[in-house]
């Protein structure tokens, strides 16, 4: 980054900084993991000098052929993995990209059944702040307030009742698999379309740790950070019948110049994730975060639902007289990241919640597998159940330094 430190020495810096705490960190907010310097290396490049309006063989500039070919790639490898009929690779962001598919397939006024925010939904689909509420009617499905588990016979007797248009399933923080098959079916019964967002699982799905929403769904949306180890962004996913309406809802609809740098970026993670190792990375990811919270159960932590089928843990600090905010800011302190989440039924606001929501692609990518797990889960028990125990919190930083030395991140990578 010779350039750049000699232009904007400030910007330099502050990147430098990131990288070292990325590097001195355990990275634990599930929705965070590290692209491989393949992924890195392709967004920094002149395809950001190209506008690109349209689609391949259908642009309004000239000069795409090259971008094409990228683009094209993109497309077909993110069709293989999912065994999709259509794929729309141009999406900026996973909210964007929710918008698009609204846009293409409701009309202002229709309804959405969306999961609540609180017991685990996503702003986009349908939080009264966004902008989703302000064009369509939301009505919500809760988690069972016992289990804390999805209701399926609830979810079937709401979409008889209210006959949304669409009804969304995939959530930000919810541990367990979902039925996309289940929610299909109640989908079409009522005559809705099915929008499976998969951002947080799509690692796993590709692996075959998660069922595959196709070909039941409708659309899928998937962001390509998270599990998929890849740039931020986001991809759409349909049937063929549906296509013409996505790609007309992506550009023109709701977006304009595609990002082709960051396309390419995707190319290169959907490549990475057609591989062996790729698969056995997400199968691990399961095994740890299934670990990790075994580990805390045995150390008296109370977790939603009691535990985990995917790469994500969501623990109920009440019992421990805590914050959610208060947890997370204990261990970022260890250098130790996670983020405070709601939780069902929670009495605190969204501001100051109850739950701490913590994850394991990151560390899986590092290389890092059950006994790290333990360990770190043994750690993170004991700081959240003695937060001002001094002993504990420097085991606690000597542990995430061995452990980032023991499983460097980046090696090559140095500014």
């Amino acid at each position: 980054m010779k350039h750049l430190l000699k232009q904007d020495n400030q910007i330099y810096q502050a990147i430098k900084n990131e990288l070292n705490r990325q590097k001195s960190g355990l990275i634990m907010i599930p929705s965070e993991n590290f692209t491989s310097p393949a992924v890195l290396e392709a967004m920094s490049t002149v395809l950001n000098n190209k506008y690109a309006e349209g689609y391949p063989q259908a642009r309004y500039y000239t000069g795409n052929q090259f971008i094409d070919e990228i683009e094209n790639l993109a497309i077909e490898r993110a069709k293989k993995l999912f065994q999709a009929e259509h794929a729309n690779v141009q999406p900026h962001s996973g909210t964007t990209a929710n918008l698009a598919i609204y846009f293409a397939l409701l009309k202002p006024g229709d309804k959405i059944l969306s999961l609540n925010l609180t017991h685990g939904g996503h702003l986009s689909h349908g939080s009264k702040k966004s902008l989703v509420s302000q064009i369509y009617q939301i009505v919500h499905y809760n988690v069972d307030p016992k289990t804390n588990l999805l209701d399926y016979n609830e979810i079937q007797k709401i979409a008889q009742e209210e006959k949304p248009q669409l009804i969304i399933s995939g959530f930000s923080s919810y541990p367990r698999k979902i039925d996309f098959k289940k929610i299909s079916e109640i989908a079409h019964e009522v005559g809705a379309y099915h929008l499976a967002d998969v951002s947080h699982i799509a690692g796993l799905i590709i692996a075959g740790e998660h069922q595959n929403p196709f070909p039941e769904a409708d659309v899928v949306m998937t962001t390509t950070h998270k599990t998929l180890r890849g740039p931020r962004g986001a991809i759409i996913l349909c049937k063929k019948e549906l296509a013409s309406k996505i790609d007309k809802a992506v550009f023109p609809g709701t977006q304009g110049g595609p990002f082709e740098h960051i396309i390419a970026a995707k190319a290169v993670c959907f490549n990475e994730a057609l591989t062996d190792k790729f698969k056995a990375d997400q199968k691990q990811t399961v095994i740890n975060a299934q670990v990790l919270a075994q580990t805390l159960i045995d150390n008296n932590i109370t977790l939603i639902t009691g535990g985990t089928d995917t790469h994500l843990i969501l623990i109920d600090c009440r019992p421990l007289k805590i914050t959610g905010k208060e947890a997370a800011a204990l261990l970022a302190e260890m250098g130790i990241y996670t983020n405070a989440n709601v939780i069902p039924y929670d009495a605190n606001p969204p501001a100051n919640p109850s739950g701490l929501r913590l994850g394991t692609p990151a560390l899986t990518t590092q290389g890092m597998k059950e006994a790290e797990m333990k360990q770190i889960g043994l750690m993170i028990a004991a700081l959240l159940k003695n937060p001002n125990d001094e002993k504990s919190k420097k085991q606690a930083k000597d542990l995430v330094k061995n452990l980032t030395a023991q499983f460097p991140i980046y090696k090559d990578l140095k500014y």
